[in-house]
């Protein structure tokens, strides 16, 4: 299994230094995680979603990352792909240099975006939004194989261009996709893509989920890019030596995650302004009910949260599931920055070891 840690950028009740330092501390925490020994850090791209995630630009941090590191994968999770967000030549383009710059350490994946504010924030046509993601997706892979690209589809009129640079990873780097819903997995699967989804569901729901993608991704016959069979997971995760302390700390995170998520991907409205959304720590009696719901029978495969033991539990839950990558969620906007450093470290030292 391979582990990585998942930015957002994430800041409850922002302002201008607060968000200068979330994005310092991040690229601190992306250093110590190749020091202890996880393999790569994923960074999204969103756009307004306002203490959800302030990573706009992730092109431009994950450059920053790779001139600091030396062997952490890089992955773009994701891009958001249609045309109003991201021209095609433009993301070919940057993932090349960055697959250059960083020697050929990029993940790239790929998504449309849920958010009613990103979809009227751009002037998208909403209807129109998954095919323009498909067209994309084809038409990326070439211009990184192709000396000369052109296209001509039905969002898409490309005229003779070389279109450079080149990636360093032949013939290209792997490609993953956003998995937002449950049935989604299946279907990135049938496209012969790398699946990133939500940690959802107890054990049988994800197992099922990972033997639908195992098998589609199996029967799928990528004409112009290589098939990536990958299936990742990005839990909630705080794992320090005090389980108490993981817990009041990591469930609060976890809740701030969830709900503010849930502002943005679940409603039909814009949210502005700071969200309607819990920060508080668990009440004592909600905290030991979730303490001791971790482990009981049926319980969610959805966090990875407490002591290195208790991690260490949850993890080869997820290992004997079939999931081949952990994507870490531990910059939630409630955590403080010394304790994600401390879990990172913990993490790294007491639990990634058990799985190599």
């Amino acid at each position: 299994m391979k582990f990585a840690l998942l930015f957002e950028m994430q800041i409850s009740d922002p302002t201008r230094a607060s968000e200068r330092q979330t994005f310092l501390d991040c690229v601190a925490q992306a250093v110590l995680a190749e020091e202890v020994g996880f393999d790569g850090i994923w960074e999204v791209e969103h756009h307004g979603l306002y203490e959800y995630s302030h990573s706009s630009a992730p092109e431009v941090f994950l450059a920053y990352v790779a001139a600091k590191t030396r062997r952490l994968r890089l992955g773009h999770g994701i891009t958001l792909t249609p045309h109003r967000y991201n021209h095609p030549m433009r993301i070919a383009e940057r993932i090349a240099t960055l697959d250059i710059l960083s020697e050929g350490r990029v993940n790239w994946g790929s998504g449309k975006s849920s958010s009613a504010v990103e979809k009227v924030a751009f002037e998208n046509k909403v209807d129109e939004l998954h095919d323009q993601w498909l067209e994309a997706l084809q038409m990326i892979p070439q211009m990184w194989q192709q000396d000369v690209f052109q296209w001509k589809g039905r969002f898409y009129n490309i005229a003779p261009t070389q279109v450079v640079p080149k990636p360093v990873q032949a013939p290209h780097p792997p490609l993953f996709a956003a998995c937002s819903k449950p049935e989604s997995a299946a279907s990135v699967g049938a496209l012969g893509l790398g699946a990133l989804n939500f940690a959802l569901g107890n054990d049988e729901f994800l197992k099922q989920k990972v033997a639908d993608y195992r098998k589609a991704v199996g029967a799928a016959q990528p004409q112009k890019y290589q098939k990536n069979n990958h299936f990742a997971c990005t839990p909630p995760t705080l794992v320090l030596p005090d389980d108490k302390k993981a817990c009041q700390y990591g469930f609060r995170g976890a809740r701030f995650f969830a709900e503010s998520m849930a502002s943005y991907y679940f409603g039909s409205g814009r949210p502005v302004g700071r969200l309607n959304v819990p920060r508080d720590f668990l009440a004592e009696n909600e905290l030991a009910e979730a303490m001791a719901y971790r482990g009981a029978a049926g319980s969610q495969c959805t966090a990875i949260i407490g002591d290195p033991a208790a991690a260490r539990d949850m993890v080869r839950r997820f290992a004997d599931i079939g999931v081949d990558e952990l994507i870490c969620v531990m910059q939630m906007g409630t955590v403080p920055h010394d304790l994600i450093m401390e879990s990172i470290r913990t993490f790294g030292e007491q639990v990634i070891p058990h799985f190599r």
